[in-house]
């Protein structure tokens, strides 16, 4: 095969990151390549991704670009390794978050303020709320190269996913799972709607509230049943008090008054002096009549003692105080034994119009409570402390425990095959599959579904006078119950609400129920509402062609929120999770430590933050900086740290390989007749094929990312830097070994940081590689060959690395630069480590001496101590005598035979005596012109003796490193010749003239003048 002419343009030294992606954007719109990359592998096996679909009603910020960055890298990489990937963008439209942000912009306070504008104009402001950003959305999709269909995204809110999640739920109705029941339930008095137990978990704040100790006077005896109670409030509202049945409570009496407390609990509630006057089992106190603290609302029949199993004493007192329409269990055992259910307070969170508390706020009414029992002498003692306690997770009202008439999903009915789901699903990190999500199945509860509020799916249930519910699983089939096509029907409120028919059962006019659905159940439907299932034509195949999907991606506060509802759904109706494969992110926080806000001013909003520093960079950060499990820092610093290792190290080396490149292509010998270095970078680079491979089949971005880095780091820091002469003789094996490297890395890189991969691409493995894909991302993921993989070699050239890693720090303690040459350097590697001559002289070229031997012991005094801590816990009182024969022996052969083969022996009483590295305490004193340094497995020794021949040359290097600058600073092709003159001391132009022809070859200076003057001076010219 014959040469020809280099087809490499130089690749400039700088660039800008932020602009070759604005190029690059272009050139793959230009040659639609996303579209493209998909279609050739359309045959290939599936691997399904999911997108969570994010709310457009609000500008995306830095956190959205970490997800999306792993939605990134793997579907790429998947691809690349010929999957079938097809990618799809949604919005979520529904739910609670769109309606806060619209009363905020109309200025509404409330319900009644939505129902007083109408709730088809607000609803219609939802809608247009929902895809305001989308645009933005889209801009930053792009912007840092996320790869998803834009032009087909699904909504939730079409008329088709809406049917589509109606069907689903008719699937849980006729299995007997969604009822309607009056329980109580976490309520947002603002929004006026109950909430799911998933949302009420992303809504927790720390709070300050009463600790109150109460008095409830029994009728028939002088003692006080006392209670514990964080709730004042829900005082007046008391019905009964629960005791454990199987609980020994004692009658105890202080200066106080007299008491009835759980025995176990006496000292802790009434103090040391408190006197047990009796005890009896709470069984006994089961039926007993008190006076409750407020008599202002009539609870007729109330006020007895209950016996109830969920009491404890691992704290309060041991009896609770009970009010039916504030507490699950409350009303649980109030509904058992018979009493009424009544509720002061009304939805809006106040209470009704009664003494001392009427119309204040529920949490309000706290203080009030208190101190009107302070004043009567029913309070025993009252502090406060904080706690977590729920709050609406969007609007941060305190939740109100409510009963309420509900619709609920049965979840509790299918909690053990949940956890057998979770069982078969690989959770990254694995902690989170039994820790935070395995915990929230085991005490998982029936799903509330129903909000009584406006912007969502409607329930698809009507009813009639007699109670007959029917639910319908589409538009089509309820027009079947009306008579007429409803297919143009947009079945949002208010216009489902004006849909009625004749009951199936019993012909009576049935009405919809006016409930909407928890907006997280629209968005765990979207597995097959996107597609319509089952209703449009086509979507049975698609779905059950991409259902479960392998992998899906967001942060770690999706465990109770997308995580769960997509398991639980397809688990209702599928039978089986909606995932296999799920990576949980840690949180994106600020560079100091905080959450952004705009109101700490530490808001770096994500278009202009790589419009600074690239999308590249950004990426990086994402995947492959620090643990993504993990809350991480981002800022510019970092980025500048990314940019700067990473990205410019790669660009660097492809750019020094098309700046020398001559010819091409080049005509290398075997891989195995190539020089080490050339086989050894050879043999990294198939090791790191393979472990990045292997790294990204388990979605750990970051272990992949690191060894990535570590080769970029290899092949620019020590094969390109050992390898420059040989670059500089246009040497085709170099070159050859190089442009494999740049080839197999750069589709290595594609997946992480595609827009700098996709430059290099086209500016150097297409030209060298006429066959090469038209974008990397059309190129196939390289595949190891291990038959080029060398252990021997690749620990050989780790110890000669480590090697000259400590000897420029032996240099840096003695204070002798690199450019100063040496006259030798003796060296100690691990036993079984031959190092070949070619081996020894990189390291020679590296520290800059002359020659390299063996460390023997001329160089160093040692001397050896016994360690009498480890030598005690294995001789006992052996050990004197072990210590004496240690410090007898010859301390440098008992060194060489521990550091060879992690042993050695001593003589004791003619007996020998085993010795390990733990057991001795070794100093090493250099001797009298030698600097020693060891690190890790390796020591080196440099002669520092510098005698003038080596002064001179170390001046001539000085001086070689001086006119290199002035051909830097003159802007000069590395192949210009030039002619120089030098002005200089006598005794530097005595070194230079010395080494006048080392100087010439270094810096293809054809001739050399000299001159005396009293510093040093450099004029060159280009010939």
């Amino acid at each position: 095969m014959s040469s020809h002419a280099s087809p490499f343009a130089a690749l400039p030294a700088r660039i800008d990151f932020a602009e070759m992606d604005r190029g690059i954007i272009e050139w793959w719109r230009a040659n639609d390549v996303f579209a493209r990359s998909v279609a050739r592998t359309a045959d290939g096996p599936a691997w399904v991704c999911y997108e969570g679909p994010p709310t457009a009603n609000g500008m995306p910020g830095t956190h959205h670009v970490e997800a999306r960055v792993f939605k990134d890298i793997l579907p790429r990489y998947r691809t690349m390794k010929g999957y079938s990937v097809p990618r799809r963008a949604g919005w979520d439209c529904h739910g609670l978050p769109v309606e806060l942000a619209v009363e905020k912009e109309l200025g509404l306070n409330g319900k009644l303020d939505i129902e007083r504008v109408g709730v088809a104009e607000f609803n219609a402001r939802c809608r247009e709320s929902v895809l305001r950003h989308v645009g933005e959305f889209e801009t930053l999709t792009e912007r840092m190269g996320y790869w998803t269909d834009l032009a087909d995204a699904y909504t939730t809110m079409s008329p088709e996913y809406v049917d589509s999640v109606w069907w689903a739920l008719r699937q849980i109705f006729d299995a007997g799972r969604l009822f309607e029941d009056y329980r109580v339930a976490p309520y947002c008095t603002r929004c006026g709607t109950t909430l799911s137990d998933h949302e009420v978990s992303q809504g927790y704040e720390t709070v300050e509230d009463p600790s109150a100790y109460v008095r409830f006077p029994l009728v028939d005896q002088e003692a006080d049943l006392l209670v514990w109670t964080t709730t004042p409030w829900t005082l007046p509202a008391n019905t009964a008090i629960a005791v454990h049945p199987e609980v020994v409570y004692a009658v105890a009496r202080t200066d106080a008054g007299t008491f009835v407390v759980a025995e176990p609990l006496v000292t802790a509630v009434l103090g040391e002096d408190a006197e047990v006057l009796a005890t009896m089992p709470g069984a006994d106190l089961v039926g007993r009549r008190y006076q409750r603290p407020f008599d202002f609302v009539d609870i007729p029949d109330a006020h007895v003692v209950l016996a109830a199993d969920f009491v404890t004493t691992s704290d309060g007192t041991g009896l609770v105080h009970l009010a039916p329409a504030y507490g699950v269990d409350d009303l649980a055992a109030c509904k058992a034994a018979g009493l009424p259910v009544v509720i002061p307070i009304g939805p809006d969170g106040r209470y009704e119009d009664f003494p001392l508390v009427g119309g204040l706020f529920f949490k309000d009414a706290d203080a009030p409570v208190l101190a009107d029992l302070r004043e009567r002498g029913l309070l025993l003692k009252a502090s406060r402390f904080s706690h977590s306690y729920p709050h609406c997770w969007r609007c941060h009202t305190p939740l109100m425990h409510y009963a309420r008439l509900a619709w609920y999903i049965r979840i509790t009915e299918i909690r053990d095959e949940l956890r057998r789901q979770n069982d078969a699903t690989n959770w990254f990190p694995e902690h989170i599959k039994h820790g935070r999500f395995g915990d929230w199945l085991k005490n998982n509860i029936d799903w509330a579904l129903s909000r009584t509020r406006y912007w969502g799916t409607p329930l698809p249930l009507w009813r009639c006078e007699a109670g007959h519910v029917t639910v319908v699983g589409s538009r089509a089939e309820l027009g079947e119950h009306v008579g007429r096509d409803l297919s143009d029907l947009d079945p949002h409120r208010p216009y489902i609400d004006e849909i009625t028919f004749a009951c199936p059962s019993c012909g009576e006019l049935a009405t919809r129920v006016p409930e909407v659905i928890d907006a997280w159940f629209d968005s765990g439907s979207m597995p097959f509402a996107q597609l319509g299932y089952p209703h449009v034509p086509g979507s049975v195949e698609r779905f059950e062609a991409a259902y479960p999907a392998q992998f899906i991606c967001e942060a770690i506060d999706q465990t109770r929120g997308w995580f769960y509802t997509l398991m639980a759904v397809g688990t209702l109706v599928f039978g089986r999770s909606a995932y296999e494969n799920v990576v949980c992110l840690g949180h994106i926080m600020a560079e100091d430590g905080r959450k952004m806000s705009k109101h700490l001013g530490n808001v770096l909003e994500p278009v202009p933050l790589m419009d600074r520093h690239g999308a590249d960079a950004l990426r990086w950060f994402m995947a492959c900086s620090g643990s993504p499990w993990s809350a991480r820092r981002v800022g510019h610093e970092v980025l500048d740290d990314i940019a700067r290792k990473v990205l410019m190290t790669y660009w660097n080396t492809a750019s020094f390989f098309t700046l020398y490149v001559r010819e091409w292509p080049p005509r290398p010998a075997p891989v195995a007749e190539r020089p080490a270095l050339d086989r050894w970078v050879l043999a990294e680079l198939h090791e790191v094929t393979a472990f990045v491979d292997d790294r990204l089949l388990n979605y750990d971005t970051a272990g992949a990312g690191r060894r990535l880095a570590e080769f970029v780091d290899d092949l620019s820091n020590w094969y390109v830097r050992r390898s420059r002469s040989r670059f500089w003789a246009h040497d085709s094996d170099a070159f050859a070994t190089m442009f494999e490297c740049l080839d197999v890395l750069t589709r290595l890189l594609a997946p992480f940081v595609p827009f700098i991969a996709e430059r290099v691409w086209q500016l150097v493995i297409r030209p060298g590689l006429p066959e090469a894909a038209e974008s990397v991302h059309l190129a196939s993921w390289p595949i190891a060959d291990e038959t080029l993989l060398d252990p021997e070699l690749t620990e050989q050239v780790r110890v000669v690395r480590a090697l000259a890693e400590a000897g420029r720090a032996a240099r840096k303690a003695c204070n002798v630069r690199v450019r100063q040459p040496l006259r030798r350097a003796l060296v100690g590697v691990p036993p079984g480590v031959t190092l070949p001559d070619g081996l020894l002289a990189d390291i020679a070229a590296e520290l800059n001496v002359k020659a390299v031997a063996p460390l023997a012991g001329e160089v160093l005094d040692v001397t050896v101590k016994p360690n009498f801590r480890e030598l005690g816990k294995q001789h006992g009182k052996q050990t004197p005598l072990v210590a004496k024969a240690v410090s007898a022996a010859d301390p440098v052969a008992l060194v060489a035979s521990l550091r060879a083969t992690g042993a050695a022996s001593v003589l004791v009483d003619g007996t020998a005596v085993s010795l390990g590295p733990a057991d001795v305490v070794v100093t090493e004193v250099p001797r009298s012109g030698w600097v020693v340094e060891s690190q890790r497995d390796v020591t080196i020794a440099l002669d520092t003796e510098i005698t003038p021949e080596l002064a001179a040359e170390g001046t001539a290097r000085d001086v070689v490193r001086a006119v290199q600058q002035a051909r830097r600073d003159a802007d000069l092709d590395v192949a210009d010749k030039i002619t120089v003159t030098i002005t200089a001391p006598a005794d530097v132009l005595a070194a230079v003239e010395t080494h006048r022809d080392f100087l010439a070859a270094e810096t293809l200076a054809l001739d050399i003048s000299l001159a005396a003057g009293e510093e040093l001076q450099i004029h060159l010219a280009r010939t």
